[in-house]
């Protein structure tokens, strides 16, 4: 088929190579656009604008696809569908409708739960046992189209976002291939209105850990956040991000540490954390943190 490519964090890179390798015609890529990064604040292209170059494919990168022109050229692609992998650009009903066979998006999970930005980081936090990836046509309304082909996983108990979102990728990667082969055959199906929820964008306000929840509740909340922004918290009076715990079977006062493995109370139990990083640091496991910046068993940490 002759397609439209329209994505721009790495997640959607995966799913631009599986569909050249399927031999898939793209007429052109769309992105976000290249944005100030790093310590020059030089503007860096993001990593589907940089892969597409490697193709050797016409990228386009308009701020908006609002005004007249950019739909003028879109059209003119002529494409048989445009496929979506988290843009980041609302689509105008003159974008959605100018490929023959309309646009499809590839979400991850399982609608109509998580509908939106961060369906990842909420499903782990709210302690989902099962995600996915669901190829959806796509019309005006937020993640509503209907569901041509879903797929599930299972989410680990320790499983953090960055790991799921790799595998999610290269799930989005097959199930789009499958879809645009078996195209004619499969049947959309709306989606229920029962089960609606709403995977809002992360705030930065979520990200301080809070001693005096449950076990449970933190460990989603340290997993589900890593590796960004990251859930963290101030030990001896450094900010120190959390990137990776499980449940320990300890108790002990919220905020506490109880032992020498960095296991620290929770109102309801404890967790034990694994993975930590200091502000201008790298992340370390944490027996190579503890060598240098020792946390005595008793200590308390800033609730």
């Amino acid at each position: 088929m002759k397609l439209v490519f329209m994505g721009t964090p790495a997640f959607s890179v995966p799913v631009l190579d599986a569909l050249v390798q399927a031999g898939h015609e793209i007429a052109a890529v769309y992105c976000q656009p290249p944005r100030p990064a790093g310590r020059g604040k030089k503007d860096r292209p993001t990593p589907v604008h940089a892969r597409a170059l490697e193709l050797g494919l016409d990228v386009r990168h308009p701020v908006s696809l609002k005004g007249a022109q950019e739909q003028a050229e879109f059209d003119a692609l002529g494409a048989d569908i445009a496929v979506v992998v988290a843009y980041g650009l609302i689509l105008p009903q003159a974008i959605l409708d100018a490929p023959t066979r309309g646009c499809l998006n590839i979400h991850a999970s399982l609608l109509p739960r998580w509908r939106g930005a961060a369906p990842i980081h909420r499903a782990i936090m709210a302690g989902d046992a099962k995600t996915g990836i669901c190829i959806m046509q796509m019309e005006a309304g937020l993640d509503t189209g209907p569901v041509l082909l879903c797929e599930d996983t299972d989410i680990a108990p320790t499983e953090t976002t960055d790991a799921l979102h790799d595998r999610l990728s290269v799930m989005g990667a097959q199930a789009i291939v499958t879809a645009l082969g078996q195209l004619d055959a499969l049947v959309a199906v709306s989606q229920p209105d029962a089960g609606v929820t709403y995977a809002h964008k992360i705030d930065k306000s979520e990200a301080r850990i809070d001693w005096t929840a449950s076990a449970v509740e933190v460990d989603r909340q340290i997993r589900g956040l890593s590796a960004f922004p990251g859930a963290w918290c101030e030990i001896n009076g450094q900010r120190v991000k959390i990137l990776a715990s499980r449940i320990a079977q300890s108790a002990g006062p919220a905020g506490m540490v109880l032992d020498d493995t960095l296991t620290v109370g929770c109102a309801e139990g404890a967790v034990q954390l694994l993975r930590l990083q200091k502000a201008g640091k790298g992340a370390q496991d944490a027996e190579v943190f503890l060598r240098g910046f020792p946390v005595a068993q008793g200590t308390q940490i800033a609730l």
